[in-house]
């Protein structure tokens, strides 16, 4: 493997939180829990260099710039954000990933199969920012096979120009062509039940408290707001169960036999609490570890693995620093309603997150 390709592609035990400008903050945050001796997917990430040398051994750098200059004075209205975003990333996706590159990748999924005792393992790819914008860019879920992979993080990087984006960057004054991001491909969680821990309240910011919202299925439910969770409230100090709300859960995120799909609940399920007492204190007991080692609140995403035992069934997906509404910036807030809005035309191949 040369020097070239090495600086492509790191495992997430090789990586730490002081690796967030070379990977962006998921990926470091990853390798930081693994070490911390957390239960996290087998995976690998690729870096923010990646992305730069894709776009420019490809070529795609150069005619989004010329694309870019030919369109006149910017994007005025969200038909055209629209328009721009729909051309430029066909740009990026119709690029064929350069052969050294390629095959780094792929070197390392077969090494992540060989690893799983999986001939063809699934995976995740998910967008890591060295700037955490939640929501964001796209997630692709229960990936199979070299092909699909590496089509899927072309599609992950071309996300970087969804319409959201373009507006972000134009009214920060940042340029338009280029938002280099890592991507995390983590082995998928069969999961049985899935969703978030909030390690304070988020919209108090009460400290003694912490929130778990819980969707069976796939966290993707969860995350995009698109069914309404159990949620659970523990005592931060003793892990006891303060309260427990049923949510009507009338949707949940499963498996396709590539990719996944959202289908409505089935009544015996929507009426039934998709978590066990322990596993809730469970996760509140890795989210306090979560907060204990970062030093804030944290906002963590987590799933159950139903092929495994409790409490190695509890696994963690990804964290990051918890915002508390009460100190967004009026700015901010409207920011936050306008990504928590869904995308058009992204459908279940993959998710936001």
């Amino acid at each position: 493997m040369s020097n070239v390709s090495k600086r492509w592609v790191l495992w997430l035990e090789e990586l730490g939180q002081e690796y967030s400008d070379l990977v962006g903050k998921k990926c470091a945050n990853l390798g930081e829990m693994t070490k911390i001796g957390l239960r996290v997917p087998p995976g690998f990430a690729l870096s923010v260099e990646a992305y730069r040398d894709f776009m420019s051994m490809t070529g795609a750098v150069y005619e989004i710039e010329e694309y870019l200059a030919k369109s006149g004075s910017g994007p005025k209205d969200l038909k055209q954000f629209n328009q721009l975003s729909a051309d430029i990333r066909q740009i990026v996706q119709s690029k064929v990933m350069p052969r050294e590159m390629g095959e780094t990748i792929v070197s390392y999924y077969k090494e992540l199969c060989r690893r799983s005792n999986t001939a063809e393992v699934a995976v995740s790819t998910r967008s890591a920012g060295i700037v955490s914008h939640p929501g964001q860019y796209e997630t692709y879920l229960n990936v199979i096979g070299d092909s699909d992979l590496l089509d899927k993080i072309k599609k992950v990087w071309a996300s970087t120009f969804n319409p959201r984006s373009l507006a972000f960057r134009n009214r920060q004054g940042i340029p338009l062509e280029s938002d280099p991001i890592g991507v995390v491909v983590l082995k998928m969680v069969n999961a049985r039940a899935a969703g978030i821990i909030f390690t304070a309240d988020p919209n108090t910011g009460d400290t003694t408290r912490m929130i778990i919202e819980a969707n069976w299925g796939l966290g993707e439910s969860v995350v995009s707001g698109e069914s309404t969770p159990d949620t659970y409230i523990l005592d931060k100090e003793s892990l006891e169960i303060r309260e427990r709300k049923l949510g009507p859960k009338s949707k949940y995120v499963t498996f396709k036999e590539v990719g996944v799909a959202e289908e409505e609940m089935p009544p015996e399920k929507s009426g039934k609490f998709c978590l066990s007492d322990e596993e809730a204190k469970e996760i509140g007991k890795l989210g306090k570890m979560l907060e204990n080692h970062f030093g804030v609140a944290q906002d963590a995403e987590w799933a159950i693995d139903q092929d495994l035992p409790f409490p190695e069934s509890v696994i963690m997906l990804q964290t990051r620093a918890e915002v508390i509404a009460q100190r967004k910036s009026p700015v901010d807030q409207i920011v936050d309603l306008m990504l928590n809005r869904p995308s058009s035309g992204t459908g279940f191949e993959g998710g936001k997150m």
